[in-house]
């Protein structure tokens, strides 16, 4: 399977690039390049550029799923799986703390109340 993750530095993104690798599969990054130099993960692609202004940096290119970690406003996904739409089978996107309906009490976890 062909697998690009936008972002894929930081949050769960080395956790799914060793995942996906053990899987064998084929691992593409898209990202701004400031977290890993392509020779310290030699076995994934990179494609630098910001989601915000280089997704024709993805012309020409198809995945079978994308896994978008990185997206902070809904406009930037939004965009994102606009322009992906017709190049993937599958956009997946994960967000954990934009779910918390207040983050300015210490110690949420996956109890505390979420937006509905």
């Amino acid at each position: 399977m062909k697998i690009m993750l936008i972002g894929g530095t930081k949050f769960l993104g080395h956790h799914l690039i060793d995942a996906a690798l053990l899987n064998n599969h084929e691992v593409t990054l898209f990202n701004r390049g400031k977290n890993y130099a392509p020779e310290e993960i030699p076995e994934v692609e990179q494609i630098h550029g910001d989601r915000n202004f280089d997704l024709g940096n993805l012309n020409g290119r198809t995945f079978d799923a994308v896994i978008d970690t990185c997206g902070y406003l809904p406009q930037t996904v939004k965009k994102s799986a606009e322009f992906l739409k017709d190049k993937i089978n599958q956009y997946v996107f994960i967000s954990s703390g934009s779910v918390y309906s207040d983050t300015s009490k210490p110690n949420y976890d996956e109890t505390t109340e979420t937006f509905r």
